[in-house]
Protein backbone atom coordinates (compact mmCIF):
# COMPACT_ATOMS: atom_id res chain seq x y z
CA UNK A 1 0.00 0.00 0.00
CA UNK A 2 1.24 3.24 -1.13
CA UNK A 3 0.81 5.92 1.62
CA UNK A 4 2.35 8.55 0.06
CA UNK A 5 1.17 9.10 -3.74
CA UNK A 6 4.15 8.15 -6.02
CA UNK A 7 3.86 11.50 -7.98
CA UNK A 8 4.05 13.49 -4.93
CA UNK A 9 7.12 11.60 -3.65
CA UNK A 10 8.73 12.31 -6.85
CA UNK A 11 8.14 15.66 -6.47
CA UNK A 12 9.45 15.89 -2.96
CA UNK A 13 12.28 14.41 -3.71
CA UNK A 14 13.01 16.40 -7.20
CA UNK A 15 12.93 19.67 -5.35
CA UNK A 16 14.95 18.30 -2.33
CA UNK A 17 18.84 19.07 -2.06
CA UNK A 18 20.03 15.93 -4.16
CA UNK A 19 21.70 12.55 -2.00
CA UNK A 20 25.72 13.21 -2.31
CA UNK A 21 27.87 10.66 -3.99
CA UNK A 22 28.20 8.12 -1.17
CA UNK A 23 24.50 8.01 -0.09
CA UNK A 24 23.81 7.76 -4.25
CA UNK A 25 25.71 4.74 -3.76
CA UNK A 26 24.38 3.16 -0.94
CA UNK A 27 21.13 3.57 -2.68
CA UNK A 28 22.04 2.45 -5.74
CA UNK A 29 24.04 -0.75 -4.23
CA UNK A 30 21.44 -1.97 -1.61
CA UNK A 31 18.22 -1.51 -4.17
CA UNK A 32 20.56 -3.90 -6.70
CA UNK A 33 21.64 -6.15 -3.90
CA UNK A 34 19.77 -6.67 -0.58
CA UNK A 35 16.93 -9.00 -1.07
CA UNK A 36 15.17 -6.11 1.93
CA UNK A 37 16.07 -2.90 0.07
CA UNK A 38 12.66 -1.40 0.84
CA UNK A 39 14.41 -0.95 4.21
CA UNK A 40 16.44 1.98 3.32
CA UNK A 41 15.56 5.24 4.50
CA UNK A 42 16.00 6.89 1.17
CA UNK A 43 16.57 10.09 -0.18
CA UNK A 44 13.57 12.01 1.26
CA UNK A 45 13.42 10.77 4.74
CA UNK A 46 17.25 10.77 4.97
CA UNK A 47 17.30 14.67 4.09
CA UNK A 48 15.14 15.02 6.93
CA UNK A 49 16.92 13.05 9.36
CA UNK A 50 19.97 15.20 8.47
CA UNK A 51 17.76 18.27 8.78
CA UNK A 52 16.90 17.43 12.01
CA UNK A 53 20.33 16.60 13.26
CA UNK A 54 21.90 19.83 11.99
CA UNK A 55 18.91 21.44 13.86
CA UNK A 56 19.81 19.58 17.06
CA UNK A 57 23.57 19.03 16.47
CA UNK A 58 23.82 16.64 19.25
CA UNK A 59 26.91 14.94 21.00
CA UNK A 60 25.61 11.86 21.24
CA UNK A 61 23.28 10.04 18.45
CA UNK A 62 22.32 6.46 19.11
CA UNK A 63 20.48 4.40 15.97
CA UNK A 64 19.37 1.02 16.42
CA UNK A 65 18.94 -0.85 13.28
CA UNK A 66 22.17 0.03 10.70
CA UNK A 67 21.06 -1.72 7.88
CA UNK A 68 23.68 -1.12 5.13
CA UNK A 69 24.77 2.70 6.60
CA UNK A 70 22.18 5.35 5.17
CA UNK A 71 20.54 6.62 7.74
CA UNK A 72 23.94 6.62 10.10
CA UNK A 73 25.36 8.95 7.45
CA UNK A 74 22.38 11.13 7.22
CA UNK A 75 22.35 11.64 11.14
CA UNK A 76 26.25 12.24 11.78
CA UNK A 77 26.02 15.20 8.97
CA UNK A 78 24.86 17.08 12.10
CA UNK A 79 27.10 15.74 14.91
CA UNK A 80 28.62 17.94 17.16
CA UNK A 81 32.89 18.31 15.96
CA UNK A 82 33.54 16.13 19.01
CA UNK A 83 30.02 14.03 18.97
CA UNK A 84 30.05 10.30 18.31
CA UNK A 85 27.05 8.08 16.84
CA UNK A 86 26.44 4.59 17.95
CA UNK A 87 24.52 2.30 15.92
CA UNK A 88 23.18 -1.20 16.57
CA UNK A 89 23.10 -3.64 13.84
CA UNK A 90 21.37 -7.66 14.78
CA UNK A 91 23.07 -9.07 11.33
CA UNK A 92 26.40 -9.40 10.85
CA UNK A 93 26.42 -9.21 6.74
CA UNK A 94 24.68 -5.65 6.88
CA UNK A 95 26.80 -4.29 9.41
CA UNK A 96 29.75 -5.26 7.28
CA UNK A 97 28.44 -3.73 4.23
CA UNK A 98 27.82 -0.43 6.56
CA UNK A 99 31.12 -0.14 7.88
CA UNK A 100 32.75 -0.45 4.33
CA UNK A 101 30.83 2.95 3.74
CA UNK A 102 31.55 4.34 7.24
CA UNK A 103 35.06 3.91 6.54
CA UNK A 104 34.62 5.90 3.28
CA UNK A 105 32.74 8.45 4.68
CA UNK A 106 34.22 11.95 6.59
CA UNK A 107 32.88 10.78 9.62
CA UNK A 108 34.60 7.28 9.75
CA UNK A 109 36.19 8.57 13.47
CA UNK A 110 32.80 9.53 14.83
CA UNK A 111 30.17 6.47 13.86
CA UNK A 112 31.07 3.23 16.80
CA UNK A 113 29.12 0.12 15.45
CA UNK A 114 27.75 -2.42 17.37
CA UNK A 115 26.44 -5.68 16.05
CA UNK A 116 24.28 -7.97 18.27
CA UNK A 117 20.70 -7.55 19.60
CA UNK A 118 20.07 -4.19 20.88
CA UNK A 119 18.57 -5.67 23.82
CA UNK A 120 21.18 -6.94 24.69
CA UNK A 121 23.71 -4.14 23.85
CA UNK A 122 21.35 -1.10 24.84
CA UNK A 123 22.47 -1.60 28.53
CA UNK A 124 25.96 -1.65 28.04
CA UNK A 125 25.67 1.84 26.33
CA UNK A 126 26.91 4.46 28.86
CA UNK A 127 26.20 7.65 27.38
CA UNK A 128 23.53 10.06 27.61
CA UNK A 129 21.61 10.94 24.10
CA UNK A 130 20.89 13.69 22.70
CA UNK A 131 19.00 12.11 19.28
CA UNK A 132 17.82 8.75 18.91
CA UNK A 133 16.46 7.08 15.72
CA UNK A 134 14.59 3.71 16.29
CA UNK A 135 14.31 1.34 13.39
CA UNK A 136 14.76 -2.46 13.88
CA UNK A 137 12.56 -5.36 14.73
CA UNK A 138 9.15 -3.85 15.23
CA UNK A 139 8.09 -6.36 17.97
CA UNK A 140 10.62 -4.61 20.18
CA UNK A 141 9.73 -0.80 19.91
CA UNK A 142 8.18 -0.62 23.44
CA UNK A 143 10.98 -2.39 25.05
CA UNK A 144 13.61 -0.03 23.12
CA UNK A 145 12.01 2.99 23.70
CA UNK A 146 11.76 1.95 27.74
CA UNK A 147 15.34 1.44 28.00
CA UNK A 148 16.11 4.51 25.78
CA UNK A 149 13.74 7.37 27.43
CA UNK A 150 15.71 7.29 31.01
CA UNK A 151 19.27 8.02 29.40
CA UNK A 152 17.73 10.82 26.76
CA UNK A 153 18.87 14.11 27.86
CA UNK A 154 15.42 16.67 28.38
CA UNK A 155 14.16 18.01 25.00
CA UNK A 156 16.32 15.15 23.43
CA UNK A 157 14.42 13.62 20.24
CA UNK A 158 13.42 9.86 19.53
CA UNK A 159 12.41 9.14 16.10
CA UNK A 160 10.50 5.87 15.20
CA UNK A 161 10.38 4.41 11.76
CA UNK A 162 7.61 2.84 10.03
CA UNK A 163 4.78 3.72 12.46
CA UNK A 164 1.92 2.94 9.22
CA UNK A 165 3.88 -0.77 8.67
CA UNK A 166 3.03 -0.47 5.24
CA UNK A 167 -0.76 0.77 5.85
CA UNK A 168 -1.50 -2.36 7.78
CA UNK A 169 -2.09 -0.42 10.85
CA UNK A 170 -4.78 1.69 9.16
CA UNK A 171 -6.56 -1.57 8.44
CA UNK A 172 -10.06 -1.80 10.71
CA UNK A 173 -8.56 -5.10 12.12
CA UNK A 174 -4.39 -5.75 12.43
CA UNK A 175 -3.18 -8.64 11.35
CA UNK A 176 0.08 -9.93 11.74
CA UNK A 177 2.92 -9.73 14.39
CA UNK A 178 4.92 -6.43 13.10
CA UNK A 179 1.59 -5.06 12.49
CA UNK A 180 0.45 -5.53 15.87
CA UNK A 181 3.67 -4.43 17.59
CA UNK A 182 3.24 -1.19 15.86
CA UNK A 183 -0.09 -0.38 16.70
CA UNK A 184 0.84 -1.13 20.35
CA UNK A 185 3.51 0.72 20.20
CA UNK A 186 1.74 3.71 18.61
CA UNK A 187 -0.90 3.34 21.14
CA UNK A 188 1.49 3.32 23.93
CA UNK A 189 3.31 6.28 23.01
CA UNK A 190 -0.21 8.45 22.69
CA UNK A 191 -0.76 7.35 26.64
CA UNK A 192 2.58 8.85 27.70
CA UNK A 193 2.86 11.86 29.09
CA UNK A 194 6.48 11.51 29.36
CA UNK A 195 6.72 13.30 26.13
CA UNK A 196 5.49 15.92 23.47
CA UNK A 197 4.96 13.83 19.89
CA UNK A 198 3.88 14.32 17.33
CA UNK A 199 3.38 11.87 13.67
CA UNK A 200 5.02 12.56 10.68
CA UNK A 201 3.26 11.71 7.53
CA UNK A 202 6.78 10.58 5.37
CA UNK A 203 6.94 7.63 3.90
CA UNK A 204 5.87 4.69 5.78
CA UNK A 205 5.33 7.16 8.58
CA UNK A 206 7.72 8.92 11.98
CA UNK A 207 7.08 8.97 15.31
CA UNK A 208 8.78 11.86 16.69
CA UNK A 209 9.01 12.85 20.52
CA UNK A 210 10.53 15.30 22.42
CA UNK A 211 11.65 14.33 25.90
CA UNK A 212 9.35 16.62 28.15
Amino acid sequence: MDIIHPKAQAYAEDFSTPEDDLLREINIYTATNHPEHHMLSGHLQGKLLEMISRMTQPKRILEIGTFTGYSALCLAKGLAANGQLHTIELRDQDAAIAKGFFNRSTYADQIILHTGNALNVLPKLDETWDLVFIDADKASYIEYFKLVLPKLRQNGFILADNIFFHGQVLADVVKGKSAVAIKAFNEFIRESNEIDKMIITLRDGLYLMRKL
